[in-house]
């Protein structure tokens, strides 16, 4: 199979499931908590000032008042958040999306409304890594946290080799309604979706491309790299999730194949190299013979040109140093 014949099978199994672009982002604009705080302030100051009144004067009546002031008080604190530095708050009011604060600072809003936080900080992946659940204690307090597994993919390249494989992919979220909502748990979502883009893109590639300049897995990592990119892309789509940059990160034979196909790779340089050196060695017998006949040193019969030939093949090419034979006849 050649290189663009590859690269279509490649493409036509890039088929990802087409998610309903229903929930996009759209700017929302809180009021600001700072305006916000000087009524909060007057409200459990004036529940307080009640509450002292009714002591004084040792009646229940502005006791009354006191109460929905307080309930008041409490009330407004829940409308307020923060909105720190590339994070953004998706507000939900009663199961309707309102809109997304990226805006930093204090901001306050109806106390009913659901304010999910989303972190929109570059994040890396790696396929085939796992984060270890915490060590809690007794009173539920983090003794240790868990350590990150990691445990390449197995799965076989085009010609039908096991394999273990990773890959790094660096993403982050740029719609954070379509994160939220068109999917359950994005994160996990863009691990998933990776393995799965990682596992079919390596099985339509050699591990090593039998034609010279052809695409492979170990040797064109850039160009598999771009195109892990691209079907990740088009797998993220709709998710809300932007691709940045995806790379090999591990690369090797299965366990149980790794001895023969070291083996393989072995044979192939020493044929390799074999064959250069015959390549050398012919063309500088026929230098030789060139020179020779060129210069006039010596004229040879077609029996001696072959002896001299089979001499210096071997001479130039034998691993041992040659030891020359003097002939003594007259």
């Amino acid at each position: 199979m050649n290189q663009q014949s590859t690269a279509n099978a490649a493409a036509a199994s890039a088929a990802p499931v087409a998610l309903d672009g229903q929930f996009h982002e759209r700017p929302f604009s809180p009021i600001s908590g700072w305006l916000m705080l000087p009524v909060t302030l007057a409200l459990i100051a004036g529940a307080v000032w009640l509450v002292i009144t009714a002591a004084r004067e040792s009646t229940p009546t502005p006791i009354l008042g006191a109460i929905p002031a307080f309930l008041l008080f409490v009330l407004s604190l829940c409308g307020y958040f923060i909105v720190n530095p590339n994070e953004s708050r998706a507000l939900v009011l009663f199961g309707h999306y309102r809109g997304t604060v990226r805006t930093i600072g204090l901001h306050w809003t109806n106390p009913f409304t659901i304010k999910r936080r989303v972190t929109l900080r570059v994040r890396t992946f790696e396929t085939g890594s796992h984060q270890a659940a915490p060590v809690m204690s007794a009173e539920g307090k983090v003794i240790q946290e868990g350590a990150r597994s990691r445990h390449p993919l197995k799965v076989n390249d085009l010609d039908g080799n096991p394999i273990e494989i990773s890959a790094v992919v660096v993403w982050r979220v740029v719609d954070t309604a379509e994160a939220l909502f068109a999917v359950d748990a994005y994160e996990r979502y863009v691990e998933i979706q990776s393995e799965a883009a990682l596992r079919n893109l390596a099985s339509h590639y050699h591990y090593d491309s039998p034609e010279p300049g052809g695409t492979s897995l170990r040797g064109s990592t850039d160009l598999i790299g771009q195109r892990l990119k691209e079907e990740l892309d088009g797998r993220l789509r709709g998710a809300g999730v932007e691709v940045l940059e995806s790379r090999i990160s591990s690369l090797s034979y299965a366990p149980e194949i790794a001895a023969a196909m070291l083996q393989r790779q072995q044979a192939t340089a020493v044929v390799a190299a074999r064959q250069k050196i015959v390549e050398g060695a012919v063309g500088m017998v026929e230098l030789a013979m060139e020179q020779i006949h060129a210069k006039k040193l010596a004229d040879f019969t077609p029996e001696q040109k072959a002896e001299m030939v089979t001499n210096l093949l071997v001479v130039l090419v034998s691993e041992r140093g040659a030891q020359p034979v003097v002939s003594t006849r007259q």
